[in-house]
């Protein structure tokens, strides 16, 4: 399913938060859902926003599932691809009147550990760029710490790394969402619009 409800949705159509992160499993929505919220905001003009894309099409079945969020997007985005460097990528190009798009913080830490980095200082310099950047940005990520305990050692510090990074960027977003079956649940808003008296 590639819309979302109006119905469902309390948050669609209000202003953009300096920082949004939206979680949720595989097939959750999480990325219409993101997009919605770039798409719906109030003034937008015929430009919807600046998708910042952290997926490399290393075989078919990835170049089609890149293929599929091309299409879904339309012609209303500009794509970015940056598969590691995300945090100067995000300085470079944040502006007040084209909000960012990053989906997914999931493949940027499989990136980040496929290239020997160091996970904990990169989370952290993503963290403390968010304050200083001059737009909106939405992120995406995998909820992955909710199922079984994985079976390798890889996997588990993979989880442990994406959780870690999700308490540090929920702790300093302004609005948090989790999708569960393509519906929103608002975990955190600290929106704008709500903050006006």
């Amino acid at each position: 399913m590639d819309s979302i409800p109006d119905a469902t949705v309390a948050i669609r159509g209000k202003e953009l938060p300096p920082v949004t992160l939206v979680l949720g499993g595989a097939r959750s929505g999480k990325s219409a859902f993101a997009a919605s919220l770039i798409e719906a905001r109030p003034g937008r003009t015929a430009k919807a926003g600046l998708y910042l894309a952290t997926a490399e099409a290393g075989d078919p079945e990835m170049a089609e599932r890149i293929r599929r969020h091309r299409e879904r997007r339309g012609r209303g985005w500009t794509t970015l691809e940056e598969p590691v460097r995300l945090v100067e990528a995000l300085v470079a190009h944040a502006r007040p009147e084209e909000p960012i798009l990053v989906d997914c913080l999931t493949l940027w830490l499989s990136n980040l550990m496929a290239a020997g980095s160091d996970i904990a200082q990169e989370t952290r310099r993503l963290a403390e760029a968010l304050p200083g950047l001059r737009g909106p940005v939405v992120f995406v990520s995998n909820e992955v710490g909710l199922g079984i305990v994985p079976d390798n050692a890889p996997a588990r510090a993979f989880r442990d790394h994406a959780g870690r990074l999700h308490q540090l960027l929920a702790a300093g977003a302004d609005r948090v969402v989790l999708m569960a079956a393509g519906l929103p649940l608002v975990l955190k808003d600290g929106s704008p619009e709500e903050a006006r008296p």
